[in-house]
């Protein structure tokens, strides 16, 4: 008889272990969409759109980015086309981007004493100038700070590391929910219709399994852009806040002056210092903007390439470029009065995890793998935007009327507490995500404590 009474106790034991287990997991799944659903809703629309940044912009801006090619002509002299930027834009040329197809044109910045920075785009093979818009003023660049919350200041930014620390939290918590646990529909299925409730728990759960992959990359991949995980582990990975890999700096005169706020430029670069010309040479003369071109020409830089001209005496010319073949991005600096390159690097040059993080990043705006890359990202996109729609679905005809509809807290608190130390781990790995965890938990305590008053 006692056999059989304690057979039974430990059976009612372990039903209530994964019982609130379960309650555990769902609580925080919960509260993990409630602080990311609106972020990956954001996100996903904005990130399907920058996935095709060039043939938007193409079709968009076609006025300013399009030319026509006829047959056997030649095009003009860079000297010409900053010329012509310059005659119809009055100020100081800082920037000229070599066209990346034979049907672009060129892009010429100049910084005016009235508009502030302008893009103004020449006809390569004319000379003519099409049209400006305000630097980075295209739509897609648009796009592009809206997806990365640029437009709302800087702090802004420790949002996106919040959102992607705790979307993997919101996968992770997922899956076991999603695991089957004998039943047959809403594993690989969807039952119902969409007047049920069923219907959406099924399309959140089917969604989710085949998307989590997905959104814990594009999360992983998207932590670099973030406001302290990101800047830290670019500190870290360039050693001694230079920026360059290990291997190609030379000991050349350096700036005090970023890459970052020079040119557009990799991750991988951003805190990489740029190099000056040499003092002794002031006394000689600068060689020609074309003698600058022609070097990037010979140094054989992929078609698009920016380079950036200098405004002061110890300035150097800066050629950039960032195809969507990796193995083709290179960074040169050139003396502006010898026309020999000061440093010279690429792809190669960078360290393991260098290539890892700039792989991620390259995959991550859909560059990396050409046409599928944008396809397979556009649709994993729009399956975010449909768990998050069905989430909010679900929740809304699941919740009791007048409430939040926070999942029951689990009888055992011990579970609380095994659940909370893995979250405490990725909180230390994501110093922001940690400070965002310890005021949900702070909110949560107090949910419950003014919940169980008002209960008699």
């Amino acid at each position: 008889m006692s056999e059989i009474t304690l057979g039974r106790e430990g059976t009612g034991a372990a039903v209530r272990s994964v019982s609130d287990l379960y309650r555990a997991v769902w609580r925080w799944h919960f509260y993990a969409g409630l602080l990311v659903l609106p972020f990956m809703i954001t996100l996903a629309i904005t990130g399907a759109l920058y996935l095709f940044k060039n043939e938007l912009d193409a079709v968009i801006h076609a006025d300013l980015k399009q030319v026509d090619v006829g047959e056997n002509v030649q095009a003009v002299s860079p000297s010409s086309m900053v010329a012509a930027a310059m005659a119809a834009y009055p100020g100081t040329a800082i920037k000229f981007t070599d066209p990346a197809t034979p049907s672009s044109s060129a892009e010429i910045t100049v910084n005016t004493p009235v508009e502030g920075k302008l893009a103004v785009y020449v006809d390569p093979y004319s000379g003519k100038v099409l049209g400006s818009l305000p630097d980075r003023g295209t739509i897609m660049w648009t796009i592009r700070y809206l997806h990365s919350l640029k437009y709302f200041g800087s702090l802004t930014r420790a949002l996106i590391e919040i959102a992607g620390g705790w979307s993997i939290l919101l996968v992770g918590t997922g899956i076991y929910l999603w695991w089957p646990r004998k039943q047959t529909g809403g594993v690989l299925s969807v039952r119902g219709t969409p007047k049920r409730r069923v219907f959406w728990r099924d399309t959140h759960a089917v969604t989710g399994i085949f998307v989590g992959f997905f959104i814990v990359f594009l999360a992983i991949t998207g932590m670099p852009w973030s406001g302290v995980w990101g800047a830290k582990v670019n500190e870290w990975a360039n050693g001694n806040n230079f920026g360059y890999p290990v291997g190609v700096r030379v000991a050349v005169p350096m700036s005090d002056e970023h890459l970052d706020h020079v040119a557009k430029t990799s991750w991988s670069l951003e805190q990489a210092q740029v190099p000056q010309s040499p003092e002794h040479a002031h006394g000689t003369t600068p060689i020609t903007f074309d003698e600058a071109v022609a070097t990037l020409e010979r140094l054989g830089l992929h078609s698009g390439y920016a380079l950036n001209i200098p405004t002061e005496p110890t300035g150097v010319y800066t050629g950039s470029v960032y195809p969507n073949d990796l193995s083709q991005q290179r960074v040169v600096h050139i003396d502006q009065y010898s026309g020999e390159p000061l440093i010279d690097m690429s792809f190669a040059d960078y360290g393991p995890l260098g290539k890892w993080l700039e792989w991620g990043i390259n995959v991550h705006m859909g560059q990396e793998f050409g046409l599928a890359n944008q396809v397979v990202l556009l649709l994993a996109c729009v399956a975010i935007v449909v768990l998050a729609v069905s989430a909010g679905v679900m929740w809304w005809k699941r919740r009791p009327a007048g409430s939040l509809g926070v999942p029951p807290m689990p009888a055992d608190k011990r579970v609380i507490g095994g659940l909370l130390a893995i979250l405490i781990v990725g909180g230390l790995v994501f110093p922001l995500v940690g400070i965002s965890l310890v005021i949900i938990l702070t909110l949560d305590w107090v949910y419950t404590r003014l919940k169980s008053r008002q209960i008699p």
